[in-house]
């Protein structure tokens, strides 16, 4: 495959997840303290369901094509751009099974403000990672080939 090809699909992969995130970030996490107390428990299963069918293989797409991209990239791309890359994903999909999976796992239980909250600020660091993830693509396809 083409190295521009391949780091155009690293792109699209990155440029979805980045605006889920995003959505995740400003509309539905902070949503979820609107939720009724005596509803939480069933939203909390039909969103963690849900969310699974769009953010699941898609995740699983993307690291498979940044670790495609460091390896193929590896001598062709700047600065080890396919390594930051892929440090990158790595750390997103640190964050969320160590962080924010364990926030998910708690709020399973029933509504806990305190959680919800640990899960939207540390979010943050997945929707920092996909954008500057993103924007590192982006300058590598515009860049002069």
């Amino acid at each position: 495959m083409p190295l521009r090809l391949l780091l155009l699909l690293n792109f699209a992969a990155a440029a979805y997840l980045t605006g889920l995130i995003w959505t995740i970030q400003v509309v539905h996490y902070p949503s979820f303290g609107l939720v009724p107390k005596d509803a939480w428990v069933a939203f909390h299963a039909a969103h963690t369901r849900r969310m699974s069918y769009v953010v699941m293989a898609p995740m699983v797409l993307e690291l498979a094509l940044a670790i495609w991209l460091a390896w193929a990239g590896r001598a062709a791309l700047p600065g080890g751009a396919g390594w930051w890359s892929l440090a990158l994903v790595l750390l997103i999909w640190a964050v969320t099974f160590f962080i924010s999976v364990p926030f998910h796992n708690r709020l399973e239980g029933g509504f806990d403000y305190i959680a919800i909250d640990g899960l939207t600020r540390t979010n943050w660091l997945r929707t920092l990672a996909w954008t500057a993830r993103a924007l590192l693509l982006g300058w590598l396809l515009a860049r002069p080939a």
